[in-house]
């Protein structure tokens, strides 16, 4: 039992540095070779919400309601903190499920914990996501003062649970795409569906409205509208964006209901994932 437990540390700890070496490559060598290196990082998520702000707030006049607590009424951060979360979000999936494929020399030639390339991929885009959401920070403490400091802590668990919900999705999707190389260009059709259906650009009070239209052409079920709004609620994108933006656009704590759906989501998720990847993870080499 004693060397059982030895082992199993000996492992983490060998999972744990080389997540962490894998990641700093990752993140050194990304803007190597560049003029502005790392400010590109702060150039960017600028340039992201400046392009998504003129398309649909003044191209497409999307509004939505201030900021709650802050007072804010900027579309361009709303959808700037939807953009920038999603980005990470789907980033760290798409990442992860191309981690084996994309690696396959290494896996051939050389014994370590695969699953290290998975944790290392999402780790590296929450590191770029840090200075994201700096850049986030600051402009809503321009707009709506220093109250937005006070959400930091909460911003750091939502981007962990969120990573944790990437990590469990891609340890499963990576497995997949091992044995179905085709499921890549799927994930991609699908995640731009995806990213329209989490309420990246609009807001999902819109979907009110849509439903009480619906509703009035007859269609219906038991006489009630078709509940649009609560099952667009149940896409754990949403939740966690939802999150996002009561930190950095409300100045507010996510509700307890939301919280707990983020806390959810990233522990079955992540659960089943390692579930998934220890099962299947051994007979990968064969077919890479």
């Amino acid at each position: 039992m004693q060397l059982s437990r030895l082992l199993r540390s000996e492992d983490s700890r060998q999972t744990l540095d080389l997540t962490l070496r894998l990641t700093q490559r990752s993140v050194s060598s990304e803007f190597k070779g560049t003029t502005l290196g790392r400010l590109w990082s702060f150039i960017n998520p600028l340039a992201t919400i400046a392009i998504f702000a003129l398309i649909f707030g003044i191209v497409f006049r999307n509004e939505v309601p201030p900021g709650r607590n802050s007072g804010i009424d900027s579309f361009a951060l709303w959808i700037g903190i939807g953009v920038l979360s999603w980005t990470f979000f789907s980033s760290g999936i798409m990442a992860s499920m191309n981690a084996l494929v994309n690696n396959s020399g290494l896996l051939t030639k050389v014994y370590f914990p695969r699953q290290v390339l998975i944790y290392s991929a999402v780790l590296s885009l929450a590191v770029d996501f840090a200075f994201e959401l700096l850049v986030l920070v600051i402009i809503a403490m321009l707009m709506g003062g220093p109250g937005v400091l006070l959400m930091i802590p909460a911003l750091l668990v939502v981007t962990l649970l969120a990573g944790m919900f990437a990590v469990g999705l891609g340890l499963i999707l990576s497995i997949a795409t091992v044995y179905f190389r085709d499921l890549g260009h799927l994930w991609q059709i699908f995640n731009q569906i995806w990213m329209y259906a989490s309420g990246v650009v609009f807001s999902l009070n819109m979907l009110d409205s849509v439903q009480n239209r619906l509703f009035d052409a007859g269609w219906q079920i038991n006489g009630a509208p078709i509940p649009i709004t609560t099952i667009a609620r149940l896409n754990p994108a949403e939740t966690y964006l939802e999150a996002f933006r009561s930190c950095l656009y409300d100045f507010a704590l996510p509700s307890l209901p939301v919280f707990l759906a983020c806390l959810g989501w990233a522990v079955v998720m992540l659960s089943l994932g390692l579930v998934f990847f220890r099962r299947h993870s051994a007979s990968i080499v064969e077919e890479l």
